[in-house]
């Protein structure tokens, strides 16, 4: 899905929320979303393809036509298959994060700078980030280091490319993810760049906080 204008999609178990603009002048944008569902979970995620417009749209849309063919696979296994489809591309950096709705858990990690955090429903609990490793996807892949979260029902994750701003996560966020997403957009975005914003909001039953 490309990241120009506001999207919603509901599926079994999570809402998300989309918003995303090119950079002023340019038709296309190089920050694409991933909102995938698989058997009892869902793959979603960021992509941002370096620099900004067709070149950069060209490297996003590879890895997300390479994560479509098999977004049930392992998150080591859906980078390495991204690496291999950006080779000869500017590359993207992308944060992809695995929801198991039967588990109640995310697995997540990301290369580059698109930043995720999981902001709890429970306000007084601090919002958790992946690990990001530096490198782009297609020129220089580091090793996957993927971690694991527990989720709550009303838990939202929240992803951001380098075109908004890092204090986007803060505050109190209310209504649907679509309008969440746009918000956000607004309030953070920068206009030297391509920016996206991608909100999901779990829906399933209350997970024990023990491990």
């Amino acid at each position: 899905m490309g990241a120009a204008g506001v999207n919603a999609l509901t599926m079994p178990g999570l809402q998300v929320g989309i918003a995303g603009r090119p950079l002023f002048g340019e038709e296309r944008s190089g920050d694409m979303a991933v909102s995938l569902p698989v058997p009892g979970g869902a793959l979603v995620g960021a992509v941002d393809g370096l620099g900004h417009g067709d070149a950069a749209a060209a490297a996003s849309a590879a890895a997300l036509e390479a994560l479509s063919k098999h977004p049930e696979a392992d998150l080591g296994s859906l980078f390495a298959r991204c690496d291999a489809a950006l080779v000869g591309t500017r590359g993207a950096v992308m944060t992809l994060v695995s929801f198991d709705f039967g588990a109640g858990t995310i697995t997540w990690f990301g290369v580059g700078n698109v930043e995720a955090r999981l902001v709890r429903a429970d306000a007084a609990a601090r919002a958790d980030a992946p690990m990001l490793l530096g490198g782009v996807v297609g020129q220089s892949m580091p090793s996957v280091r993927a971690s694991n979260q527990r989720l709550r029902r009303g838990d939202m994750l929240m992803l951001a490319t380098d075109g908004v701003g890092p204090e986007f996560s803060r505050g109190r966020h209310h209504g649907s993810v679509d309008r969440i997403a746009s918000r956000i957009l607004v309030d953070h975005g920068r206009i030297e760049d391509d920016a996206l914003v991608v909100v999901a909001r779990y829906l399933g039953s209350t997970i024990s906080s023990e491990a």
